[in-house]
Parts: C-alpha cells; structure tokens; sequence
C-alpha cells in the first residue's frame, strides 16, 4: 500500500468508527463487517468481496498501534486526503507536490538548492544530504527508513501464523460455538491458551482463520491461528450441503398398509408424514424447510430428505408367524425377482 493510499482513504470510516475509537472498538466494528461481508456468506458478489477487502485493508492499519500512528500523521499533514502530484503534473495548477507540503512543514523550499533549501537526496548520497525517507522518520519518531518502501510505508513483518484443531459436537458446528483451544508455541515456549468463536455452519475439514492470534512479529504486527474444524457425528441426521438427511425405520405393515408417522428434526420437535401404501424400503421423503440455516438467513433453511427403512423382525412367533405364512400363501403367485436374470444377462 502506497502512501497514496494513505492520504486518499479513511480508514476510520471504512469501519465505522470515530477517529479516537480505542483498539476495542476498532476490533470489534471490523469483526461485524467482516462477518457480513465475508466472500462465503456473499457468493458472487464482487461488490461486497471488494468491500471485504478493504474491510480487512483498515483494520490491519487501525489494529497496529505503530501503523496507526503513522497513518494518523500522514492523513494529518495532508489535511485528510489531498493527493500528492508533481507540481506541474497531472494535479494541474495549484496542486502542491510531495516535496512541496514537505517544504511547507520545515518552513523551506523543499528540492530546492541555494541558502537554506532543503535538497532530498537518496540515502547514502552527498555528504550532509538529508535522505528521502530520513526525513520521513523524522517526522514518525523513527531511524531513517523505519515504516517507509520505495512505494510508501510499508507494513512491518508480520508475526509467524500458528495452526491448531477443534473438535466440536454436530449441533454446536451448525449454531456456532466458542472452542478453547491449546496452542503449540513453536519456540519452545508455554502453550497457550485461545479461546475462540467459530462461525456458524462450519462443516468438518474446514479451516478458520482467527487474525491477530499468532505470534507477535518483530514490528508488531501479529500473525494468525488457522484452526481445522472437526465435527463429531450425529446419530441420526447427516448433513449434505445446507440439507439434511436420515434413514426412518418404518414396519413391514406400515410400509404395505400406509401409515402416518412421526420423524424427528433437528430443533428437537417432530413432524408427521404421511407413508403411501406399498413404499418401497430405500424411498426418500422430502421435508421443505427443516434444513440447515443458511448463511445469509435464518429463516432461510435446506430441506431433510427422510430414506424409508423397511424393518424386517429378526424373530417370529404364534400368531405374527401364521399371519405372515398366510401373507406368502396368498401372495404365491408373485415373484418381486421376476426377469432379473434377463437383465443381469444383457
């Protein structure tokens, strides 16, 4: 990032907060926009992907403390946003220069020669030449160079990003959970402890990156944790995209007869369907709207596919026994295997 950059956009507006918002607010206002314009709850949309970007551009300026200092000054001497042009060039008339605002704070004619001018030279030039960026350390409270690229400030080094894993229950992974996590110091030194909030609808595998909870860089500015989700199982339900899906036991006689049952759902409650008689074992059924929260929504939701299991009774006695030898009396002349063999043939 340019100091260009720098003088044109405020940052402090970008997120939303007031110029002497303290480090609190700052993470705080960036987490809210980020979790509403972040690319996964918005696919597709180019407009809130840029949004995010630039999201995420203030908040690692505002969030380091050394940074926000220097981008402070550079928004102050330029009156908040005034471009810098070569006087002459595309600024057109008035437009003051680089070189010219910096002239202006030391009270001189900046680059130019003769008794009392300021001349910018590049570091290590002529003897008692002020370097370029010396001057600019000057004015930030640093060494020559500290914090400033050929390009314009640049970042410190950032710290080193950490990974660590979380195991969380099926339930927890779709409402979002809070994990505390043990985290290895590569150093050598003390794990530490990181408590964390996932967001929700995470699906197992999925890696989450926690910014600012790395290691500390030696400017400052502190990498981040990535953390590999692992969802537990549930029992009963699967999920499948923003779908879900479970396998009903359904009897013998309910399966040929019809029936209205009872399938359980994720919020606890159930529901009652209707079971068409002669269902097949394997038949799925569709229930609209009894899903996953979507991302975008909470009243939007995938839907539960239900597969239909015909129970076979592993033991048959007495009256259940001769019901069922009548059944295969009076239904002898079928044969559910009728032309298989042809068809495995062809």
């Amino acid at each position: 990032m340019s100091m260009q950059d720098w003088a044109e956009k405020d940052f402090y507006a970008v997120l939303g907060v007031p110029h002497d918002a303290d480090a609190a607010a700052i993470k705080k206002a960036y987490r809210k926009k980020a979790r509403t314009l972040h690319p996964d709850a918005n696919p597709g949309d180019a407009s809130s992907e840029l949004r995010f970007k630039e999201v995420g551009e203030a908040y690692a300026v505002l969030s380091d403390p050394e940074q926000r200092r220097q981008y402070d000054g550079v928004r102050a001497m330029v009156g908040g946003g005034a471009r810098f042009s070569s006087p002459g060039g595309a600024g057109g008339a008035g437009g003051a220069g680089f070189e010219d605002l910096l002239g202006g704070l030391f009270g001189q004619q900046a680059g130019r020669g003769g008794p009392g001018g300021v001349r910018f030279g590049a570091p290590g030039g002529a003897a008692g030449g002020a370097g370029f960026e010396d001057l600019l350390g000057g004015l930030f409270g640093q060494a020559g160079g500290g914090g400033f690229g050929a390009g314009g400030p640049t970042a410190p080094p950032r710290g080193q990003d950490l990974e660590a894993s979380a195991r969380v229950g099926f339930r927890a992974a779709l409402e979002g959970a809070t994990v505390n996590l043990r985290v290895p110091d590569p150093r050598g030194g003390p794990a530490r402890s990181v408590s964390a909030r996932l967001p929700r609808g995470v699906r197992d595998g999925q890696k989450v990156r926690l910014r600012g909870k790395g290691l500390p860089g030696p400017g400052g500015a502190v990498g981040d944790l990535l953390v590999t989700v692992h969802v537990e199982p549930h029992p009963v339900f699967k999920r499948d995209g923003d779908d879900l899906r479970m396998t009903l036991p359904v009897s013998f006689d309910e399966a040929v007869l019809g029936a209205t049952v009872e399938v359980p759902t994720l919020d606890g409650s159930s529901v009652r369907v209707k079971v068409a008689p002669g269902t097949p074992s394997g038949r799925s059924l569709r229930l609209k709207g009894r899903g996953v929260a979507k991302a975008r929504s909470d009243d939007a939701r995938g839907d539960l596919f239900v597969t239909l299991e015909v129970v076979v009774p592993q033991k048959v006695d007495g009256a259940a026994r001769e019901a069922v030898e009548a059944f295969a009396k009076a239904t002898a002349g079928e044969d559910p295997r009728a032309g298989l063999a042809d068809r495995a043939r062809s």
